[in-house]
């Protein structure tokens, strides 16, 4: 008796490279191959400029490839951004100064013409997702860098999209912040079963978040080696002191100092 087909990948890339002009030209990413299924929280690691944000950037159709494929739910990444099959959080919150919590989260609905009644409805549904329903009617100047990145979050995830692809956006804030932020982000994982890609130089924070780890090589970047993570889904801070955490944390570590090696 044969089991069921394997669903297809939510993020299919193959042999993909991309290199950037100049003199000389710069290898940016070298064959890349990578499948994302649905509900994986996976999280690229690797040194500063060995094409981790350039790989999500392609992803999501803001960087093109020089050769290879890559498919989102089966489409191009032009049309799953057309189709806004994702959702997009950068590195800084980019939230318009003269706009409230509530006015930034509901600009991408307006601007896809959603009628405001339900605008205004889904962004308050995702507030309080990110435990920022109290602070609709605030300015981000009036908010601290975490709560900023949240209100980024809850912009990200207005459209309801499978796909949620985040750079780095915990890296500025003090540990404190990004350990609190981490939790709340994996407990929203935990209910929604969204597919994650997460950006970060972290190996603690890539080993609390994951279901796999990526471990990318420097320039060129490659992928070097891809870590399965055995921690429970329902893990809090505490499991970084367990020996499965630290065995985990200890082979990532490995894998980039490997990764540096080879290069």
């Amino acid at each position: 008796m044969t089991g069921e087909p394997k669903p297809a990948p939510v993020v299919r890339v193959r042999d993909l490279s991309v290199v950037f002009p100049g003199d000389p030209p710069v290898v940016a990413l070298e064959r890349i191959g990578l499948d994302i299924a649905e509900g994986e929280f996976i999280s690229l690691i690797g040194p500063s400029g060995c094409g981790k944000t350039t790989l999500l950037r392609v992803i999501a159709d803001l960087e093109q490839a020089s050769s290879g494929q890559v498919t989102v739910n089966g489409m191009s990444p032009h049309d799953a951004r057309l189709n806004r099959a994702y959702g997009y959080v950068f590195q800084a919150p980019a939230l318009f100064p003269w706009r409230t919590v509530l006015g930034n989260v509901m600009l991408p609905l307006q601007v896809h013409g959603v009628p405001r009644a339900q605008g205004l409805a889904t962004a308050r549904e995702h507030l309080q997702r990110v435990g920022l329903q109290d602070f609709e009617g605030k300015y981000p100047w009036q908010l601290s860098g975490g709560m900023q990145q949240r209100v980024s979050i809850a912009r990200a995830l207005g459209f309801e999209p499978k796909l949620l692809m985040m750079d780095e956006p915990f890296g500025a804030l003090d540990e404190i912040t990004r350990d609190r932020l981490n939790e709340q982000l994996l407990r929203l994982w935990e209910r929604e079963r969204r597919t994650v890609v997460f950006v970060t130089h972290s190996i603690p924070e890539a080993v609390f978040l994951s279901s796999r780890i990526v471990v990318m090589s420097p320039r060129p970047g490659r992928i070097t080696e891809i870590i399965d993570s055995t921690l429970p889904a329902d893990r809090t801070l505490d499991i970084r002191e367990t020996p499965e955490f630290i065995h985990i944390a200890h082979r990532v570590r490995v894998a980039l100092h490997d990764a540096h090696a080879q290069d």
